[in-house]
């Protein structure tokens, strides 16, 4: 038995600004919700309070906002650089999402919008995972 599924192109064989594009593209929610979230930090604080109820919420506010802005920019740097950041913005984007999108706990008439968000959210781990695998490389 063969198998019909044709190879996916190296990530070398793409242009280096392809994939740099690629990269952009998986890091610019994260880059507009960490400058939004620094330009108006008490509300970020507010927001950390409503979604997850985790105090000291600044303490938090702050993890989120450096995490977001410092995950992305080893999102859109070389090598295993790559790799870090979409670890790092995968494994914050998997808490939040379990945190504040808890579908299965809101009444009948609101679980749709969370139950969309959460499944995003799981597409863009998808994203950021693959991106890990094919730009993670130390050789780039």
């Amino acid at each position: 038995m063969t198998d019909s599924t044709p190879d996916m192109p190296a990530p070398h064989a793409l242009p280096g600004w392809a994939g740099w594009l690629a990269r952009l593209a998986l890091a610019s929610p994260f880059v507009l919700s960490g400058i939004t979230k620094a330009a108006d930090f008490g509300g970020s604080e507010g927001e950390v309070r409503g979604l997850t109820g985790l105090e000291p919420a600044a303490l938090f506010a702050a993890a989120v906002i450096a995490v977001q802005l410092g995950g992305s920019m080893l999102l859109l740097a070389r090598g295993r650089a790559v790799w870090a950041g979409a670890a790092m913005l995968a494994v914050f984007t998997l808490a939040a999402t379990f945190a504040a999108h808890d579908f299965w706990a809101r009444p009948e008439d609101a679980w749709i919008r969370d139950a969309t968000t959460f499944f995003e959210h799981i597409g863009l781990i998808a994203g950021l995972g693959l991106a890990a695998v094919l730009f993670g490389r130390s050789t780039q």
